[in-house]
């Protein structure tokens, strides 16, 4: 595995470093401010990324996936990351200080309308990784060294495509809410 790839796992991982750091530091030692810092980092950690990738190729390097990963990574990061961080508060609220209300499970057309609204991210995100992808291949200006980007965005947009297929299921074959049993033991 290259530099790159492990910069992707460690931005992954830093990531969720930040955000955990953030929630225990604004929770636990109900130091607000300074756990809005470390929230406020994760947008760092898509800059360090971005960077990296760049001197990568400015350097030379022949694009490959794991450069195309870097900017789906980046696209997925500022596109959800408001949302990941959001999911990540209420379950570390409920869970861990036991103080804030239970996260809903959503069924039916409230689920297919939370669904359409990630995938309105999830093009979001496109948009971004895409832009960052097609600017790659731009600024390079060689089909050869860019071929594995090309292949990126081309499976990235019938996972798009999938993901509205998914997204548009959800309000003909709705989710139901799991019937709870009650089992009793026969005397």
């Amino acid at each position: 595995m290259n530099f790159l790839a492990w910069m992707i796992i460690a931005c992954e991982i830093g990531f969720w470093v930040v955000i955990a750091l953030g929630l225990v530091t604004r929770y636990v030692f109900k130091m607000n401010k300074l756990g809005l810092v470390f929230l406020g980092l994760t947008p760092v950690i898509d800059l360090i990324l971005l960077v990296t990738t760049s001197i990568d190729l400015y350097r030379g390097a022949t694009a490959s996936s794991i450069h195309g990963i870097a900017a789906v990574y980046i696209g997925v990061s500022i596109a959800f990351g408001k949302s990941m961080i959001q999911w990540a508060d209420e379950r570390f609220q409920y869970y861990i200080t036991k103080q804030g209300p239970k996260p809903a499970k959503r069924y039916g057309l409230e689920y297919a309308k939370h669904y359409l609204k990630g995938w309105g991210r999830h093009v979001i995100a496109f948009l971004i990784g895409a832009g960052l992808l097609a600017g790659m291949i731009y600024f390079i200006n060689d089909s050869s060294r860019t071929e594995a980007l090309s292949g990126i965005l081309r499976l990235w947009s019938i996972i798009l495509g999938i993901d509205f297929l998914i997204a548009i299921s959800n309000f003909i074959w709705p989710t139901k809410a799991k019937e709870k049993q009650v089992h009793s033991k026969d005397r």
